[in-house]
């Protein structure tokens, strides 16, 4: 059994209002959002809508999932879908993403020399934040093509789920540090001008980096930051007109979370940033809910009944012959033998009694003893206790979030037996989702 949540989440008029044209899964690390995301845009497509999902998992779950060999920076169109839409995925590459942009806003030779340049080609493949700021880029540009009724976005596995919110933010901070600005100057002044400038300028700062980084490395910055000038800017003006897209009406978010306290935790922290930024939150998906079908047995009732049980095998040893066997029956072999004396018929007949009996020992030693019934028992009481403690712990997570923002509708998804690995694995996510905001959860 599980609680059916006192707000439940409506997936699917969500999934089919016309007017939601983006929703972005967001939370904490190894929640589930990557399926959450997957589960979504097949059942939007399934109820008619043409879908593309965005994922950023370099574990390329997704891909097997839809069963396609491999997803790369080009929507892919995922066959077996089951009603009148389309659903396409990707996966974001980084690099390939912002190759594109520079293509894009440079004229060629100043595109090659940007592409060319080392301190770029670093950037480009690991600069803290470019996956989180090239995935909204890639929004961006899915959004403007007005090709998809629905684009679904699984963030990036971030430490933090904040990253990607933050992500614009911290490359203007980069754009428009003071490094930049110096490395800037030169190029803005030109002339002997701006070689005297770069002479005291740098001078300093030549001599601290050079012996940091090599003075190689700062000539290579320099030529980036020549070669971009023109861009900077650019990327400024997109990354404000994403982020007013995601405040849009049209977008919906729902942060992904586990019933585990860090994971809430962070849920929680996300809700409260997106009301901050005056971002649409849809609803809260609660993955790996577990629940028992027996839930009016409590924890301590069921460890009480295995206790008595693993008692009853010693204070409750059953009465009569059975009770004899290894202790009595030995002492009984040796009174016969004492009292019919050595050769005699009932001498004999006690050897061939205790030759058969040994011969059947041996065969029941090679024989799988049966562990017995009350073991069992016992064992899987405590087991049901565990279970019963786990969702006693995972109620209390949620009522504390529950109480922090009733507000939040909640879709809750219970814990499956392994992992999701094909389509019909995520359809059966996505129904869950959907009956989650129309009646009591199933019960596991």
């Amino acid at each position: 059994m599980s609680l059916e949540p006192a707000n439940p989440l409506a997936v699917d008029p969500l999934l089919d209002d016309p007017e939601t044209r983006i929703v972005v899964c967001c939370g904490s690390g190894g929640v589930g959002k990557t399926t959450t995301a997957a589960a979504l845009g097949l059942r939007a497509a399934e109820r008619g809508r043409r879908v593309v999902v965005l994922t950023i998992d370099p574990a390329r779950r997704l891909a097997q999932s839809m069963g396609i060999d491999s997803l790369d920076n080009v929507p892919r169109q995922v066959p077996g879908i089951e009603g009148k839409g389309e659903l396409h995925a990707m996966m974001l590459d980084m690099k390939r993403t912002f190759d594109e942009i520079v293509e894009a806003h440079a004229d060629p030779e100043r595109a090659r020399a940007i592409l060319e340049n080392p301190f770029y080609q670093s950037l480009s493949a690991g600069f803290a934040g470019t996956q989180e700021y090239m995935a909204m880029e890639k929004l961006g540009q899915l959004r403007a093509t007005d090709a998809w009724d629905l684009i679904v976005v699984d963030t990036p596995p971030s430490r933090s789920a904040l990253d990607f919110l933050d992500a614009p933010k911290r490359l203007g901070s980069f754009l428009d540090g003071k490094l930049i600005r110096l490395l800037m100057a030169p190029a803005k002044v030109g002339g002997r001008a701006g070689m005297k400038f770069l002479n005291a300028g740098m001078s300093m700062m030549t001599g601290v980096l050079g012996k940091l980084l090599g003075g190689q490395l700062l000539r290579d910055v320099q030529t980036f930051v020549a070669a971009m000038d023109s861009m900077f800017g650019g990327f400024r003006t997109r990354a404000d007109a994403t982020f007013q897209l995601l405040q849009a009406p049209g977008t919906a978010f729902l942060v992904v979370a586990a019933p585990e306290r860090d994971a809430l935790r962070e849920a929680a922290y996300f809700v409260e940033r997106l009301g901050a930024e005056k971002m649409p939150l849809a609803g809260l998906v609660l993955n790996r809910v577990h629940s028992s079908g027996a839930a009016q047995l409590s924890a301590e009732q069921a460890l009480a009944a295995a206790e008595n049980l693993d008692g009853g095998g010693i204070v409750d040893q059953p009465p009569g012959k059975a009770g004899l066997v290894g202790n009595s029956a030995p002492e009984a072999a040796t009174d016969r033998a004492t009292s019919s004396g050595p050769g005699s018929p009932a001498d004999q007949d006690g050897v061939r009694a205790d030759t058969a009996a040994g011969a059947e020992q041996e065969k029941d030693a090679d024989e799988e003893v049966p562990v017995p019934v009350e073991e069992l028992t016992a064992g899987l009481l405590r087991l049901h206790a565990e279970r019963m403690r786990l969702l006693a712990r995972e109620q209390r997570t949620r009522d504390r979030f529950t109480a922090r923002h009733p507000e939040v509708p909640v879709a809750e998804v219970p814990a499956l037996p392994g992992d999701v690995h094909d389509l019909a694995g995520l359809r059966a996510i996505g129904t869950y989702l959907a009956e989650a905001g129309t009646g009591p959860a199933d019960e596991t």
